[in-house]
């Protein structure tokens, strides 16, 4: 397993990783198989989409804001529940097929790496 350092810049961010995490299955020595992208906080997340245009992205980020707004009627008394309930949504992994060492993404397809409490560094582990 290998772990990755991500800074994020803003409260809600979508930072695209995927060569990053294709220098990681480098560095693991997988030539064929799959991959697995984790990020273990309650408060981030991981996902594929579009990195062709960053407007995609940032779409998502304002989807999600209207969505999970960060002053609500919430319980969670650390003032960051908004950021648990989106990272709930999107997810804390995903799995990525490898062919020939590199991702086997589909043409307009990127890892991001998903801030939902930042800015703050982060964690990624990658096995």
């Amino acid at each position: 397993m290998l772990e990755i350092s991500i800074q994020s810049r803003r409260r809600t961010e979508l930072i695209e990783i995927s060569s990053r995490v294709e220098e990681a299955v480098r560095r693991l020595g997988r030539h064929d198989g799959s991959v697995t992208v984790y990020v273990p906080h309650t408060t981030a997340g991981i996902l594929i989409n579009e990195n062709a245009d960053p407007d995609v992205a940032a779409d998502i980020e304002a989807a999600l804001d209207r969505l999970v707004p960060w002053h609500g009627p919430y319980r969670h008394g650390e003032g960051n529940a908004a950021a648990h309930v989106k990272a709930s949504l999107v997810g804390s992994s995903v799995r990525v097929l490898v062919r020939d060492g590199k991702l086997a993404l589909g043409t307009w397809q990127g890892i991001f790496f998903c801030e939902f409490d930042g800015p703050r560094r982060r964690r990624v582990w990658i096995a």
